[in-house]
């Protein structure tokens, strides 16, 4: 496959592990007589991320060499740029009777039978370590350093196929997947595409770094997340509505395209922005905005530390530029969005603005003011969450 036309994939290759007609067919033969785990949601939707390429390189659940390199370097056993480890784990009474060599298949949360694995390993890992490296805490608190200690203890590794493609059952027309948006970029001309990762409904600060990115590249790639999230964030069929409403509203129309991104969050802040930066590349986006705190929780991370892990790698290895914003605010003093950098406003003239700040409001019955949501958003917030359109 020839990327001329386009930003190459992480690792040189777009991976495709959607099953064929044939290989579904003979996968569906051996169903029954095939070990069976049960995955996550977390898991259903890495599977998903693996077969459609957007995880390249990865074509299935890290092996131990990778898995102990990631958790320690950042890096794929080859040296590539990786933050994040992809597991699947299981408890050791799960995993004890699985042969490596054979085929697992795999089902999903209501036990429907949708992929299989290959098993090549199956190894013991160290969750506290783990956890402080790629969270930088053991804190149980935290959302991702969670999972690690209430997943099981061992991790089974190998090559995945997903038996078929189907249709979001919420987004359909927003399930693009790398190689369609590929195909959409090479279609509209767009040489360079900015990616923009969003778990929460958009307010005022992330469109305006939005716009600022978008006028140095061709098109912007709203790319927000719609898997397994915190309990407490806004649910994925809210934020869709609202990312429709803004760009109908306030947006060129011609030079953004929504999809959505079916991976699960991890909470991972500096290391997450680096995985994010890699799935959008695989995308085929061009260019990445990080902004503040990105895919942080509570007081974990700092300020800017999604931004300074960037440091860590030499930019040709990751092959996708980060576009780093800082925190942007509601100037009183000019009346429209800024930051620091372009502001002259004193501390006490400035609206901060986050998605956490939004979520507070709307629990105490409060509607976002206009400097912080757009009135349409705002409205549409205030109904998912039941909230009179009066209210102040």
């Amino acid at each position: 496959m020839s990327y001329r036309d386009g930003i190459a994939p992480h690792g040189m290759q777009l991976i495709n592990r959607v099953a064929t007609p044939e290989q579904k067919q003979e996968f569906l033969d051996k169903a029954d007589s095939l070990p069976r785990v049960q995955l996550d949601q977390r898991a259903v939707s890495d599977l998903e991320m693996i077969a459609i390429g957007g995880f390249s390189p990865l074509s299935g659940f890290m092996e131990h060499e990778d898995y102990e390199r990631v958790v320690a370097q950042m890096r794929l056993a080859n040296g590539l740029p990786w933050s994040i480890p992809i597991t699947l784990s299981v408890d050791e009474a799960i995993a004890e009777p699985l042969k490596e060599g054979g085929l697992i298949r795999l089902d999903d949360t209501n036990g429907r039978f949708i992929g299989v694995l290959q098993l090549t390993q199956k190894y013991h890992y160290d969750k506290a370590k783990e956890a402080v490296n790629v969270y930088r805490t053991d804190d149980i608190k935290h959302p991702g350093v969670k999972v690690v200690y209430n997943q099981g203890s061992v991790n089974l590794a190998g090559p995945v196929w997903l038996l078929q493609r189907d249709p979001h059952s919420l987004f359909p027309k927003y399930q693009i997947d790398p190689a369609a948006s590929r195909q959409m970029f090479k279609e509209k001309g767009w040489k360079t595409v900015v990616g923009f990762q969003t778990r929460n409904p958009i307010h005022r600060a992330h469109e305006y770094i939005q716009k600022c990115a978008l006028e140095t590249v061709d098109g912007l790639f709203l790319h927000p997340l719609v898997g397994a999230t915190k309990e407490d964030d806004i649910p994925a069929d809210v934020r869709m509505n609202c990312y429709e409403i803004l760009l109908e509203h306030y947006y060129p129309q011609d030079r953004v395209i929504l999809a959505i991104n079916p991976a699960a969050m991890r909470y991972a802040g500096p290391r997450e922005a680096i995985f994010h930066a890699l799935v959008r590349k695989n995308y085929g986006c061009t260019h990445f905005i990080v902004g503040r705190d990105h895919a942080g929780v509570g007081d974990y991370y700092g300020t800017y530390d999604a931004q300074y892990i960037f440091d860590e790698f030499e930019s040709a290895e990751l092959g996708i530029t980060p576009m780093m914003f800082e925190h942007a605010f509601f100037c009183q003093r000019t009346q429209q969005m800024a930051t620091t950098k372009t502001s002259p406003s004193k501390p006490e003239e400035r609206v901060h603005l986050s998605g956490t700040k939004v979520r507070e409001m709307l629990r105490r019955g409060e509607l976002p003011p206009p400097e912080f949501s757009r009135p349409e958003v705002a409205a549409e917030l205030a109904k998912a969450m039941r909230i009179p359109v009066e209210a102040k």
